[in-house]
């Protein structure tokens, strides 16, 4: 059995020929995907600003074997945000993805002398 590691994926892209409709429902549904629903699940969760309607991010957990490494997860996180926003009819571009591994990140703390 391989190890396994959990990465939080960070993808980010472009709106691109969005239709009418998908841009007064990403308007209308604008504060519910603002800074406050920033969260990593498996599912992802999607945050935008609604002026100017460009950029978004799309916010990944994703456990995968650690001989993969980053580039596997990032690929697999960038192909669940492609299938999430073509079952929302939203088009896009440029999907770059930017990757933690949680299970190899240093976490530096303070001497307790410094808290």
């Amino acid at each position: 059995m391989s190890e396994q590691h959990t990465y939080r994926v960070i993808v980010r892209g472009t709106w691109d020929e969005l239709t009418d409709e998908a841009r007064v429902r990403l308007l209308a549904e604008a504060a519910d995907h603002g800074m406050a629903s920033m969260r990593f699940t498996e599912e992802g969760s999607l945050s935008y600003e609604p002026a100017p309607l460009k950029h978004f991010s799309m916010r990944y957990v994703v456990v995968s074997d650690a001989a993969d490494g980053e580039e596997m997860a990032g690929a697999i996180a960038e192909d669940r945000a492609e299938g999430t926003l073509r079952d929302l009819g939203y088009g896009f571009r440029d999907l770059k993805s930017t990757v933690t591994d949680l299970d190899t990140m240093k976490i530096n703390r303070k001497p307790a002398s410094r808290r």
